[in-house]
């Protein structure tokens, strides 16, 4: 048995997590926001980085603490039947509906869309998204040690150009922070908003999903204690935190700078791109745009294998192409609502699901240092359920939320749930939920 990683095998595991969670996706959402956010960016961020590294970090956390094989085992605590469904649910996301469609239609807005007028944008996104999903699906039918090599160089590259346009637009900055103008939504809470934002990233639902790949890498290095396991994935993981908040600060107050020439825009592809081109000319938003589409391209063909390696082992009648041709085929007619459209229908899910997600890897981290019964698991989790619903629906598009049905629930919500506007209304209810669990657990343990 190993006692100890040495400092070579953190950098590679550091590097592991960053490759996993930092897809070119996550470019985005930190611009888009520091735009909104202005002069607050300071404070919108930090919660940004709590949801955007912070949960992700502690969900790898969680699944290395819990001696499990994966986060189907982890919501098997719950029960069988809430298992499966936030299984399935969670992967979906991360998967066919949500997290593949956007790789592609952020490979296009940073990469394509700037080099064509509005008339065309439409019919080459159609056309591109075919290309990519199957380039993605043929890839993924026998994931290649190819596109893990082009990985090795991707990463450097990508960095390397990442910092170039960084350090230019922060040496001639084209705006001033303390007197960027701040969007409604930013102005009585930021951090709290920030922290909502974060939800975007999907991270924390990827370190769930992912988080056993990081556990079995420090497995197959010798180490075989629980807590040395841990101690290791927090040494190794805090490599990657680090570099990814530093990361994603920069680019949210390269937002907040660029309205000082840009309009705030639909989305941050399109302010990335916008960017890219002022700082770097053609030839380097080219070169930005072709590095961002492999790294799509990469990140696609991970999460389709993903996916169907984890269906095939709940639904094992079908055949891992199946799932991965199906998983292919969805996002690919996704993709073509456009990159905005997808971040729109997709705040819904994500408000109701990333609460689920905290819970439980909150509770699994608790259940380590203090063992918590199935009927602590259920209490919070089904308190947190009813809540993030309402904070789902909050967020729904217009004409749903100002449905008569819709007011009605949202009037109550704000009624009776702290923080409901804020977008966590889910935390007393989960609080009470917690109570209700420990307090059960206790009295049935009493009687026995």
């Amino acid at each position: 048995m190993k006692k100890q990683l040495s400092m070579k095998e953190y950098l590679f595991l550091g590097s592991l997590l960053f490759g996993m969670f930092f897809g070119a996706g996550n470019l985005i959402f930190p611009v888009h926001m520091g735009q909104e956010a202005g002069a607050n960016v300071f404070l919108a961020n930090l919660g940004f980085l709590v949801t955007g590294i912070g949960l992700p970090f502690l969900g790898i956390i969680a699944i290395g603490l819990s001696k499990t094989s994966g986060l189907f085992e982890v919501a098997m605590r719950v029960n069988r039947w809430y298992a499966y469904v936030f299984t399935i649910l969670l992967y979906l996301v991360i998967g066919p509906f949500f997290a593949l469609p956007r790789l592609a239609t952020t490979s296009f807005e940073i990469g394509i869309a700037p080099f064509l007028s509005d008339s065309m944008q439409t019919p080459i996104l159609a056309i591109f998204s075919i290309a990519f999903f199957l380039l993605a699906w043929f890839f993924s039918r026998k994931p290649s040690n190819l596109l893990e090599y082009i990985g090795k160089f991707l990463n450097p590259i990508f960095l390397i150009l990442l910092a170039i346009l960084l350090i230019v637009a922060f040496i001639h900055p084209l705006g001033h922070v303390s007197s960027a103008a701040v969007a409604p939504t930013y102005q009585s809470a930021p951090f709290l908003t920030g922290f909502t934002q974060g939800y975007n990233t999907l991270d924390a639902l990827a370190a769930l999903a992912f988080g056993i790949i990081v556990v079995t890498t420090i497995k197959q290095r010798g180490i075989t204690k629980p807590q040395q396991i841990a101690t290791d994935t927090i040494k190794a993981g805090s490599i990657s935190i680090i570099l990814m908040g530093i990361i994603y600060t920069l680019l949210a107050y390269l937002g907040t700078m660029s309205v000082g020439k840009f309009a705030v825009s639909e989305n941050g592809g399109i302010a990335l791109a916008q960017l890219a081109n002022y700082y770097l000319g053609t030839f380097g938003a080219i070169i930005l745009a072709l590095i961002v589409i492999v790294a799509c391209l990469k990140t696609a063909v991970g999460l389709i294998s993903a996916f169907s390696e984890t269906f095939v082992e709940l639904f094992p009648s079908r055949s891992y192409l199946f799932f991965a041709t199906i998983v292919s085929l969805l996002p690919c007619l996704f993709a073509n609502v456009g990159l905005t459209n997808i971040i729109t229908y997709s705040t819904p899910v994500l408000f109701f699901i990333y609460p689920l997600a905290i819970i439980l890897i909150l509770l699994t981290i608790i259940d380590y240092f203090i063992p918590l019964s199935s009927k602590v698991y259920q209490m919070t989790t089904y308190f947190t359920l009813i809540a993030a619903f309402f904070d789902g629906l909050n967020v729904t598009p217009d004409f749903i939320k100002k449905s008569t049905f819709g007011h009605s629930l949202i009037g109550f919500a704000e009624s009776y749930l702290p923080f409901f506007t804020f977008g966590m209304g889910w935390i007393a209810p989960s609080i009470v939920g917690l109570v209700i669990g420990l307090i059960w657990h206790q009295t049935t343990k009493t009687k026995h």
